[in-house]
């Protein structure tokens, strides 16, 4: 993808109306697609992933459980995508959405930081020292956001808590 696809996917996310129930949707269902390709990618066993995300804020940010191998019924995972880093976090204590993306926020704060002194982010999968220049702002930029998100209860009426 070059700038101008950039541009142009820009443009064309901005005039969608995601007030609409089938944008919604169908965004919806894509990152569901995003959700299950990474998890199949990563290190760890998982089981059912969820059919709808557990919260999203469309074309932002959707959160999704991933049931327990371990204790089926359970969370086991939670995996995050959309307009940020993709990634996945324990379900372990962490019962609720609203307390995975407060882990993915703080997560990802310290991952910028740790970034910003020169440390080799060697225990996490977003990125590398290589591109930390475009990383290190992206990572604060989506913390700061999914920590305001977490505190704001606005966002969370009618939706998972």
């Amino acid at each position: 993808m070059n700038a101008d696809d950039v541009c142009n996917l820009t443009t064309l996310m901005t005039d969608i109306d995601w007030d609409d129930d089938s944008n919604n949707e169908r965004w919806c269902h894509e990152q569901r697609s995003v959700a299950a390709a990474y998890m199949e990618a990563q290190p760890v066993g998982f089981g059912q992933l969820g059919d709808w995300p557990a919260w999203h804020i469309a074309p932002d940010v959707s959160i999704w459980a991933i049931e327990s191998l371990k204790a089926p019924g359970k969370v086991g995972w939670w995996v995050i995508c959309g307009d940020l880093p993709t990634d996945y976090a324990s379900g372990e204590n962490t019962p609720h959405p609203r307390i995975a993306v407060g882990v993915f926020a703080k997560r990802w704060a310290q991952l910028a930081a740790s970034m910003e002194r020169g440390e080799d982010p060697a225990s996490f999968s977003i990125g590398t020292l290589e591109c930390a220049d475009e990383l290190i702002p992206l990572l604060k930029s989506r913390a700061r956001l999914l920590s305001e998100w977490v505190s704001d209860d606005s966002v969370w009426q009618d939706k998972a808590q």
